[in-house]
């Protein structure tokens, strides 16, 4: 048996796929101890060979340093080459997809949520967390990355109207995302999100506090793993009952990716709204009379033809114009500050020093 195939059986159960890409990276680390970051704190990493053997495993010393790019860090999900002798990470094998947010308070740093996974899960609940705005803009991030999103709408036992509300989320179908409804304490709930969550495959669930995330995980264990909270009835909101992100190898063979709830999910920036589930509207504003058309009074606008004969949502459009100026401001700050790191650098060399010194970088 060749030493790929061996080592593609013992990591299969950790979410490493089999495909021609994966074969070929396994090739490339041949003779490496390869591992599986599976939880991350503020003190450390814990990684695993196998599943539920998680060991601790030292970063390297550049990752310490306040300064040093989130994306060259390991996050959840990544998996590390370690040292021969020791549980030192060596490197990060290249990732397949990435999960990332917008830093909060800044648009031009980024935050890693989870790493080569297949298709992350957006859990919304059917009660007051219902929200198709702030669930196109969960897509708009998931697309970004690599990763292929799924709505999971959860609570639909206890929602009089669902019909009603799946049907508000049809634009988002049309796009081509799968929307599931679902009780997520409900076995058959395996059933309906099995093909995302076999052998070889790895799902992150995101979504706010209270969605029901925790329970959707002890269901798909088959067991009561996380900790589940009391949902506020006036709001629908709930407490963190996820505290930290963890990878769950499960029984159907896949692994899961729970994270803590999360308040607001700001664009990384990288975001392409053509791509992130706003084809349509992408569509309508190609098929302008003009190319400069500002959507308003200009003759031949096909995007408000579509608003005017029903065919667009309003909301849906104001949406997209909301994260198409968000992503415009982003791109200013960006700029500006790769002209502030430009500059420090010039400085930096008419000082004879290296201007990543100041960053805490060698």
């Amino acid at each position: 048996m060749h030493p790929a195939s061996a080592d593609l059986d013992r990591l299969r159960p950790l979410g490493w796929p089999d495909d021609a890409a994966a074969r070929a990276a396994l090739d490339a680390v041949e003779g490496a101890r390869l591992a599986r970051i599976s939880e991350q704190h503020r003190s450390g990493y814990i990684a695993c060979t196998e599943p539920g053997a998680g060991f601790p495993v030292q970063a390297p010393a550049p990752w310490l340093r306040p300064r040093w790019p989130a994306e060259e860090r390991a996050v959840v999900g990544d998996w590390v080459t370690l040292a021969a002798d020791d549980d030192q990470i060596v490197a990060l094998v290249p990732r397949r997809s990435v999960l990332k947010r917008g830093a909060a308070g800044e648009h031009y740093r980024q935050q890693l949520i989870a790493a080569n996974v297949d298709h992350v899960l957006v859990v919304c609940g059917l009660d007051g967390d219902f929200n198709p705005r702030r669930i196109e803009r969960y897509l708009l991030v998931v697309r970004s990355g690599g990763a292929e999103p799924v709505v999971v709408l959860t609570k639909a036992d206890r929602c009089a109207d669902a019909a009603a509300r799946i049907a508000d989320l049809d634009d988002i179908r049309a796009s081509g995302i799968a929307v599931h409804a679902v009780n997520a304490k409900d076995p058959a709930t395996n059933d309906v999100l099995a093909p995302y969550l076999g052998p070889g495959r790895s799902a992150v669930l995101v979504g706010s506090s209270g969605a029901g995330k925790s329970t959707l995980t002890n269901t798909l264990l088959g067991r009561e793993r996380m900790r589940t909270g009391e949902v506020r009835g006036t709001d629908s909101r709930g407490r963190h009952t996820t505290t930290h992100r963890a990878l769950i190898p499960l029984p159907q063979g896949g692994c899961l990716i729970d994270t803590p709830g999360m308040r607001e999910i700001k664009l990384s920036g990288e975001e392409d709204l053509a791509e992130g589930g706003f084809e349509d509207v992408e569509a309508l504003a190609a098929a302008c009379r003009f190319n400069d058309c500002a959507h308003g009074r200009e003759p031949g606008c096909a995007v408000r033809a579509a608003l005017e004969a029903g065919e667009l949502d309003p909301g849906r459009y104001a949406n997209y114009l909301k994260l198409r100026d968000e992503l415009a401001a982003g791109a200013g700050q960006r700029a500006q500050r790769a002209a502030q790191r430009a500059e420090e650098r010039v400085q930096g060399k008419a000082l004879g020093r290296r201007p990543a010194d100041r960053h805490g970088r060698r």
